[in-house]
């Protein structure tokens, strides 16, 4: 029998139970080497978690060939298909985003006010974010390389979302788990999100068995020997 029935179930369990770091461990050993996205990436607040459904964003940087090609489009929509992506964020979505230099903040403080009243579970973007005390202040979960301020506008626009994008050499689909804490962010695949978590439970709740016999005293060699986890 499942151990979850829906997600709101699975990523109540892994708020209350798992972390990212041991969602890690199991998907290497499931073969899943390159999950992890740059360590850049960070929350705002070392408190934050984000875990939800990808929803995919692709951004381009804006060069003065393509501001002089197509003036009258960036006249009428500066940020591309940003706002239209942002609309349709469902409950318990996270906004991902990759493709623009970091050059210019990809999230910020509307953007999470929007987001957060759309039920969203948080964003991550290969990238600044901006507006940090503001975000700050509405508790949305943000990871990115930090605070700048720089604005998107004039700089890069949304050119696609919910499609396959990659990050960092991650490949992440939409509707893939993203998984992040202060110490890193994982991509879920949703072929192996079954294994994975159920794995992942079983090892974060032997390690809770570990972490009592060291506090008893019991040397690490005994300890791996006898429960084969550390």
């Amino acid at each position: 029998m499942a151990l979850w029935q829906s997600d709101e179930e699975l990523f109540t369990l892994a708020r209350n139970e798992l972390f990212p770091a041991v969602v890690g461990d199991v998907m290497d050993k499931l073969g899943l080497l390159h999950q992890f996205l740059s360590p850049q990436i960070k929350p705002l607040e070392g408190s934050m978690v984000v875990i939800g459904r990808a929803m995919t964003v692709l951004e381009e940087d804006l060069t003065e060939e393509s501001a002089l090609d197509d003036d009258d489009e960036r006249i009428r929509n500066p940020f591309g298909l940003m706002f239209h992506a942002l609309d349709t964020m469902k409950p318990q979505e996270v906004y991902i985003c990759t493709g623009a230099s970091p050059t210019y903040a990809l999230w910020g403080g509307l953007m999470s006010t929007r987001a957060r009243l759309l039920g969203a579970a948080g964003a991550v973007v290969n990238g600044y974010s901006r507006d940090t005390s503001e975000i700050l202040s509405l508790n949305f979960p943000t990871f990115s390389f930090g605070g700048y301020a720089q604005d998107q506008g004039p700089r890069g626009r949304v050119v696609d979302y919910r499609s396959p994008i990659e990050m960092d050499g991650v490949k992440i689909d939409p509707g893939d788990i993203v998984f992040g804490d202060i110490d890193g962010v994982c991509i879920i695949p949703q072929s192996a999100e079954q294994a994975v978590f159920t794995a992942a439970l079983e090892k974060a709740r032997g390690e809770q068995h570990v972490r009592k016999a060291l506090e008893s005293g019991m040397g690490t060699v005994e300890a791996f020997e006898t429960f084969g986890i550390m």
